[in-house]
């Protein structure tokens, strides 16, 4: 009787990542490119607030935009509209982006003159938490609709994030979103994340969060 041999895909096609993803780091660092890693569901608000935080700091920082979505350069077109460019991939049914479809991201994007690159991933709480994509930070966006259970639900996207926003909080007074419950739930996966409380329809919190994005990345541009 013949026996059968196992192959895991998964984890070599994981450790391959996680290999180009940590070249592709150490390369954005010695270039002094600080990349952030946006991630959160489809509808949360990760363009809004994107588009918040360009216009924020604009007058700080040379910036660009990789775009990801399966099928649409419609969140690509926003973010030129504002003068900073971005470049669209499209993943053809891949639910995330990786190392090395970043890296082709970073080819159309004159890294040597932009100081900071946002990926906007595609919306999902799954894939795009099991992919490194060699950013400096992983940031998540979770939205006041989506419910205060999903700590409970993703815990992977929750632990693996420097800081989350919670966006849409002028829809508090009308959900049931149990904030302090919702923070408990944060704090017992991930003790070190920094919570931001914003709304992109008000502007409330976004100077907070994008302060203290200012400083992390001035931290890193000065590191010798």
């Amino acid at each position: 009787m013949s026996s059968v041999k196992l192959i895991e895909v998964k984890e070599a096609i994981m450790s391959d990542n996680d290999a180009a993803a940590n070249d592709l780091r150490k390369r954005l660092s010695r270039e002094k490119t600080f990349l952030v890693n946006l991630m959160a569901s489809p509808g949360a608000g990760k363009t809004s607030l994107l588009l918040r935080t360009l216009a924020a700091l604009k007058p700080d920082f040379n910036m660009a935009v990789i775009e990801a979505d399966i099928d649409s350069v419609v969140d690509a077109e926003k973010i030129a509209a504002t003068g900073v460019p971005s470049v669209q991939l499209r993943t053809g049914g891949f639910c995330h982006l990786d190392a090395a479809m970043v890296v082709k991201g970073l080819e159309a994007i004159d890294t040597a003159s932009a100081n900071l690159v946002f990926i906007e991933n595609v919306g999902n709480l799954v894939c795009p938490a099991e992919f490194d994509t060699g950013a400096a930070m992983d940031i998540m966006i979770l939205s006041v609709p989506e419910g205060d259970d999903k700590p409970l639900k993703y815990p992977l996207m929750f632990s693996k994030c420097r800081a989350l926003l919670v966006n849409k909080i002028d829809l508090l007074p009308y959900s049931d979103f149990d904030m302090i419950l919702f923070k408990q739930r944060v704090y017992q996966i991930n003790a070190g994340i920094r919570i931001f409380e914003v709304s992109c329809t008000s502007g409330e919190g976004i100077t907070d969060w994008t302060e203290w994005l200012k400083q992390s990345v001035n931290r890193f541009l000065e590191k010798p």
